[in-house]
């Protein structure tokens, strides 16, 4: 059996690698299919596309999306949409506009706390991709504030002045409209490390189609709760590395080895087709 990441970032978002060395990368580790899922753009994907007919690699339309739910930023991995759809480009356009001014909001916040650091740098950090806070983090370690990018999220870009930055992201209950409009399939990313049980339990009143149940945060004892989860509810399971590149991400070492078997590929496809043919009848 094959093995598939969904989970994988490019430099159209805040990966180190670009589309063509990332596809490189994973031809060289075996998977049969991977899915670019940059933070609210589809860039990655798009560019990649050529890349990885040419290495033979499925590639699957994926995106992470930002949303606010329950007052919090949460994170949601989109599969199997329609990429031309007008509503989910115009989603994913507005995602972008609330990117860049919750980061001039957190530029701000830092320069108040003494911090030498302005916004154009921090643009220039993300270039090409969407803008996000581990470009911040570059910009501080360039600086010689922090070392690494978990020291950055530990002392400057997760305290409290941040955590209250009201972002403009689209609420949860838009996104899963939107996605499902397109013919898409939505997956509560990474929950492990996110959710409690009660607050899980509260987010899957909303019409979610999958868990990510495989991801290196996950200890096999938590594993095998959300595939628990998962088979209880007939939810979907998705999972993969996460990767980022050794600058942006400890899951570095996990692309090809933190993987899902293709029984799960295939069921997600199975229902992106099933979705997609309800929208045409």
């Amino acid at each position: 059996m094959g093995k598939a990441d969904l989970h994988t970032h490019t430099n159209a978002s805040d990966g180190d690698l670009s589309p063509e060395e990332l596809i490189e990368k994973v031809s060289k580790k075996n998977l049969e299919v991977i899915a670019i899922t940059d933070h609210d753009t589809i860039n990655g994907y798009l560019d990649a596309k050529k890349f990885a007919d040419e290495k033979e690699i499925e590639l699957i339309t994926g995106v992470e999306i930002s949303t606010v739910w329950n007052e919090r930023e949460i994170h949601v991995l989109a599969y199997g949409f329609d990429e031309e759809n007008t509503n989910f480009l115009s989603l994913i356009a507005n995602q972008k506009q609330a990117r860049r001014k919750r980061m001039k909001a957190i530029v701000d916040v830092l320069k108040k706390e003494g911090i030498d650091i302005d916004y154009a740098e921090v643009r220039a950090e993300s270039h090409p991709g969407n803008i996000g806070r581990p470009h911040a983090a570059s910009v501080l370690i360039n600086k010689g504030y922090v070392a690494s990018v978990s020291e950055a999220f530990i002392r400057y870009l997760s305290n409290d002045k941040i955590k209250q930055i009201k972002t403009e992201y689209a609420v949860l209950e838009d996104v899963l409209s939107v996605v499902h409009e397109a013919g898409g399939i939505l997956s509560i990313a990474h929950p492990g490390p996110m959710y409690s049980k009660n607050e899980m339990i509260n987010l899957l009143k909303h019409p979610f189609d999958g868990i990510e149940c495989i991801h290196p945060s996950h200890s096999y004892k938590v594993q095998k709760m959300y595939l628990d989860l998962a088979k209880s509810r007939n939810l979907l399971v998705t999972g993969g590395s996460d990767f980022h590149g050794s600058g942006k991400s400890e899951y570095d070492p996990y692309l090809g080895v933190v993987t899902i078997g293709m029984q799960f590929v295939e069921a997600l496809k199975r229902s992106a087709r099933s979705r997609k043919n309800m929208i045409v009848q």
